[in-house]
């Protein structure tokens, strides 16, 4: 085509003609999108066939764009697939069998110890072998399932522990309805000088309804009983619920959570911002409640007093992150609720 301004003629190709029907073939076969570029390459190539613009458009060298069209079959979309780079002929390891027992059975007697210390150990014993040489022994005798790691045992406060439910909490989830993530944390109370209570506090953070719940000790078993306590006085379905890596968050509570059918998201280590309504919610109470009204210093006492600010803080005080609505009148206003007396509080 020529410009108005006589520009020398410019040529236009394109990449999709006889595409179509391929590409709907590889949607349902899956491919990846570097499977599918070699199909792109190829398909450009039958319709310019121009080797050196193939390869100027998607970045490879003649060798490589030869290797994909000598092995692509029209009528088997697996040979755009990618294939094992692993030599056809490999060589076999031949380490004597002494010397493999004799790594093995000083893996056995000491199970934490790793090629650099072995090495030392196995030169006492004569053998002129190098470190690499140890660390390949012993990386096959894991693979043959000979040797397995030591099972952890938790008595380390500084050992970490693998969860087996809860999770990151996916960057692409987002909270949007009532329920869809609540925020549990724990707060320290000192009603004596010597004495500490552990107050669970729960707070969804689209509606900020709160529920709240002094313990005399913050393990999974309490935890777990918060959870019910939780389900009870919680208008709404819960959903998902993210916790710090406190201990008190595993085991008990982690089963319980999975039993429920509740995801369970748990925070990376020192990021206490990432609990930030809680958080927030934490000092509300101690500001509003524990600095104000007086208390019971018993527990079952002091649990029915935070019951009835619980009752204020969810239905009489307005929030400013609510546009001064309360908690009650936003659940009632998204249509969660009908009524002034929610699921779970009728005892109020």
């Amino acid at each position: 085509m020529t410009s108005q301004e006589g520009s020398p003629s410019m040529k236009v190709f394109s990449i999709a003609k006889g595409f179509y029907g391929l590409w709907k073939k590889t949607l349902q076969e899956e491919l990846t999108e570097k499977e599918i570029n070699r199909l792109r390459a190829i398909k450009l190539w039958q319709n310019r066939q121009d080797v050196e613009l193939v390869c100027d458009t998607f970045g490879i060298s003649r060798a490589t764009f030869y290797r994909w069209l000598k092995r692509y079959d029209q009528k088997d979309i697996n040979s755009l697939r990618e294939r094992s780079r692993r030599p056809h002929h490999v060589r076999k390891h031949q380490w004597p069998g002494e010397l493999i027992r004799a790594v093995k059975n000083l893996r056995i007697q000491y199970p934490r110890w790793g090629k650099d210390k072995l090495i030392i150990l196995l030169r006492q014993q004569g053998w002129g072998t190098s470190v690499s040489t140890v660390g390949r022994i012993l990386a096959d005798l894991k693979k043959r399932g000979q040797i397995t790691e030591p099972e952890r045992k938790n008595i380390s406060a500084k050992r970490k522990i693998k969860r087996s439910y809860a999770i990151r909490k996916p960057r692409e989830y987002h909270a949007i309805s009532p329920g869809d993530l609540v925020e549990i944390d724990t707060l320290d109370i000192r009603p004596l000088p010597s004495v500490i209570w552990k107050q669970f506090t729960a707070r969804d953070i689209v509606s900020r309804w709160d529920v709240l719940e002094v313990r005399s000790t913050a393990n999974a078993r309490t935890a777990r009983e918060f959870l019910s306590t939780l389900e009870r006085r919680m208008p709404f379905p819960v959903k998902a619920i993210q916790v710090d890596g406190g201990s008190e968050f595993y085991a008990e509570f982690e089963n319980a959570c999975k039993e429920r059918g509740i995801r369970l998201f748990v925070l990376p280590p020192k990021s206490p911002k990432l609990n930030g309504h809680v958080e927030r919610a934490n000092r509300t109470h101690t500001e509003e409640f524990y600095e104000v009204y007086p208390t019971s210093w018993t527990i079952p006492e002091v649990n029915k007093e935070l019951v009835e600010w619980e009752n204020i803080y969810n239905r009489i005080r307005p929030h400013q992150s609510l546009e001064y609505k309360t908690p009650l009148q936003f659940l009632r206003d998204c249509g969660i609720l009908n009524t002034d007396n929610p699921p779970g509080l009728s005892h109020m």
